[in-house]
């Protein structure tokens, strides 16, 4: 799991969209409505081709220079990255059952002010480990 960044090929199609691939991971293309959501989408197939080959334990291959990639007058490339740990945490949301003790003053104090024991704990899970 780590950060990558890999040239992206942009080739402009009918009002104002683009299609986009990844010449060196295979299988790696997508699109988008204009530029803005062609470089969001474009970062997310990356790490989902990416997070694909960590888990199969496949060889992630080398990133090409930019200016080694060949293309035609309408296209353009341009540098994407994405980081893999991050998609990770932002993709699994499965919740996770934990068995915690606290006073009983302060559960009922808590009860009382309406309080969601989950998000409480989310929250100083997060602000404990700067996670935002």
């Amino acid at each position: 799991m780590a950060k990558y960044i890999y040239p992206a090929i942009f080739t402009p199609e009918e009002n104002g969209k683009f299609s986009i691939n990844f010449p060196d991971i295979d299988g790696c293309y997508t699109c988008g409505d204009d530029l803005a959501d062609g470089i969001e989408m474009a970062q997310d197939a990356l790490a989902l081709m990416l997070t694909h080959l960590e888990d199969e334990k496949k060889e992630i291959p080398a990133a090409s220079p930019i200016n080694d990639i060949i293309v035609s007058n309408d296209e353009f490339t341009n540098y994407i990255s994405c980081d893999t740990t991050m998609y990770r945490r932002l993709m699994n949301s499965t919740a996770v059952k934990k068995t915690l003790s606290i006073p009983s003053w302060l559960n009922d104090s808590a009860v009382a002010a309406g309080l969601n024991f989950s998000q409480v704990l989310q929250d100083a899970l997060k602000e404990k480990l700067s996670l935002g």
